[in-house]
């Protein structure tokens, strides 16, 4: 149940933000690839890709910030092992220094996930000329 949890919780964004990215790529560039003879692959590669790449990563950072949230949640309801079980076990004994522990591990997890994507964005998206890493 806790992969599925996690599964379901990382799933559902990316599947909506990469829909959403794909029909929102213009319409105009997908007529003018056609136009000048580009084939599926082509018309895949070099006008749908790269269109839908911002709203892909845009679904993968929401989406590893819902799996760590899941993962949270997974591993505080009805654990006998991992870190949130320790951090409910610390809550359970008084030891606050284990579960502050517990949930500094929890966030340096989230921040590195954002900032994995950040370096995605700004290896992947520096040929748009719109685009600032931040």
């Amino acid at each position: 149940t806790k992969v599925l949890l996690i599964s379901f919780g990382a799933g559902v964004p990316m599947y909506l933000n990469l829909f959403a990215a794909i029909r929102g790529v213009d319409q105009r560039l997908i007529e003018m690839a056609r136009t000048t003879g580009a084939g599926n692959w082509r018309l895949v590669t070099r006008v749908l890709v790269p269109g839908a790449l911002p709203g892909f990563l845009v679904g993968l950072r929401f989406s590893l910030a819902y799996s760590v949230l899941g993962l949270v949640a997974a591993e505080t309801v009805n654990a006998d092992k991992g870190l949130g079980f320790l951090i409910t076990q610390g809550q359970t004994y008084l030891q606050t220094g284990q579960v502050f522990v517990g949930l500094v591990i929890y966030s340096l997890l989230g921040l590195l996930a954002d900032q994995f994507v950040r370096v995605l964005e700004r290896v992947l998206l520096r040929w748009r000329p719109s685009y600032e890493a931040s």
